[in-house]
């Protein structure tokens, strides 16, 4: 901690807002990580516990009327608006279009709003490196200029200055890693999440035309019925 403060009051304005880049990188990276990492926490038991409620129990209005604050119950909202407003005034084929249209809209916004924050890892984990680089590149250029003006060249006198520069690497390394780690952690976390959405847009769908339920569900249940006014597209035509 001397050894920074010592840094400080010998160096120049440049020095001084290379600093203060690196200082604003470090908040805004672990601002976007705290901030994803409870976003992802909280939406994570929001939907299974939202699992376990959809395809037992609710029915449409139910659905409908649900708090959407997760993806899982926006796709299911878009689904179920979609499908009721479509069932009665269409084929079965332009309903398995409409449905597919909206569902697809719904996960491109879903994979959209993923990607909240990842540019600003990427960007620091990218660059804090080479910021840090210039500050120690100009740090020891400003220390040499000095001692070279004071004629005294000496070992101990060039040893300190420059060693003193060299935070500003150890300071672009300590932002940088951080950035790159979370960066790939959250890359991970949204592939996962998208392949999760996939999956439930697709038991959604073919429950909305064909009054499939999930794999996992073998018993017809009130949510067979969960539109209410939805019926499967073959008893439409029948």
């Amino acid at each position: 901690m001397e050894t920074v403060s010592i840094y400080f009051r010998q160096t120049d304005a440049i020095s001084l807002t290379t600093a203060a880049i690196l200082l604003i990188m470090s908040i805004m990276t672990w601002s976007v990580i705290l901030l994803k990492y409870g976003d992802y926490r909280r939406q994570r038991l929001a939907e299974r516990r939202f699992l376990d409620w959809f395809w037992p129990q609710p029915t449409q209005n139910q659905v409908l009327a649900a708090q959407p604050n997760h993806a899982l119950i926006r796709l299911a909202q878009t689904g179920l608006d979609i499908a009721r407003r479509c069932a009665r005034s269409s084929r079965a084929d332009e309903l398995d279009a409409w449905v597919t249209r909206a569902l697809r809209q719904a996960l491109d916004a879903e994979s959209a709003a993923l990607e909240f924050g990842m540019t600003v890892l990427a960007t620091v984990g990218s660059t804090a490196p080479f910021v840090g680089l210039f500050g120690t590149v100009w740090s020891v250029h400003h220390a040499l200029l000095a001692l070279g003006n004071s004629g005294q060249a000496t070992l101990d006198q060039v040893a300190g200055p420059v060693g003193e520069a060299l935070v500003m690497t150890g300071a672009g390394l300590a932002v940088a890693i951080p950035a790159v780690v979370a960066y790939n952690l959250f890359a991970r976390a949204n592939r996962l999440r998208l392949v999760a959405l996939d999956g439930f847009a697709y038991d959604l769908h073919a429950f909305l035309l064909a009054g499939m339920p999930p794999p996992h569900r073998t018993d017809p249940t009130p949510a067979d019925q969960a539109v209410g006014v939805i019926q499967p597209a073959h008893a439409e035509r029948g």
